[in-house]
């Protein structure tokens, strides 16, 4: 079966600073994917380069089999990929709903993004008596909260989520990733980047280790978590 997402060969750039060297992986449908590493390998620029806020320099990314390399940003986002940011990046000014909203800007459907919406509460129900709060005045674990019930908005095949649990308490970070894995349950795919290296693995089907802009292992979430190097180097054990 073709992959969802398969990324080959994938390198950018920063001006004269390369960032990436030749990615390759993959998610399939209904798939819980995890990259992990140490910060500043090149983890947030992989999801922006898939999602296509960052032109590659050399690769490819295929979707569905089909090469979505050129594609802006707007029109992956047509095709069905969402990003959550690291760091929530909310339009702190405007209302938890409207935030939401703009989520389903590229819907035409409004009364799908109705349903979407409640979706979204239900998903999140510390929301729901806050939609008409401003966004910039919830606190840290609410805004990711929205963050990521704006990228559902989009009703993406895949979700791009990058560094999920930045910033939160242990019990509120599992609250969240319990939240995903409920969502990859329904279908949708998931592919994570995440500085808690254990809870990640832990619910990946698969997982990619990065290092200096390179793959440098690669296997299921079990088979990661045990590899004594994966061990040493991000859990302590």
């Amino acid at each position: 079966m073709t992959a969802l997402l398969q990324v080959s060969r994938l390198t950018v750039r920063y001006g004269d600073l390369q960032i990436l060297w030749g990615i390759d992986l993959q998610v399939g449908y209904g798939e819980w994917v995890a990259v992990v590493g140490s910060n500043g390998v090149g983890k947030s620029t992989l999801l922006k380069a898939i999602a296509g806020l960052l032109r590659a320099t050399d690769g490819s990314v295929q979707w569905e089999g089909q090469d979505v390399t050129a594609l802006s940003a707007a029109g992956r986002v047509r095709c069905g990929i969402s990003l959550v940011p690291e760091g929530k990046r909310l339009f702190s000014g405007m209302t938890v709903r409207e935030n939401l909203l703009m989520g389903a800007f590229v819907r035409r459907s409004r009364a799908e993004a109705r349903h979407d919406l409640e979706k979204v509460l239900t998903l999140f129900p510390a929301l729901r008596d806050r939609t008409a709060q401003i966004a910039g005045t919830l606190s840290g674990g609410e805004q990711q909260m929205c963050s990521l019930g704006r990228g559902l908005m989009a009703r993406p095949k895949l979700l791009l989520v990058d560094e999920l649990s930045f910033g939160l308490s242990p019990a509120l970070a599992a609250s969240l990733l319990e939240a995903l894995t409920a969502i990859v349950n329904e279908g949708m795919s998931v592919l994570l980047v995440e500085q808690d290296v254990r809870a990640a693995l832990k619910r990946a089907h698969h997982g990619y280790v990065v290092r200096g802009g390179q793959v440098v292992r690669a296997g299921t979430g079990a088979e990661l978590i045990a590899d004594p190097t994966i061990r040493k180097a991000y859990l302590g054990l």
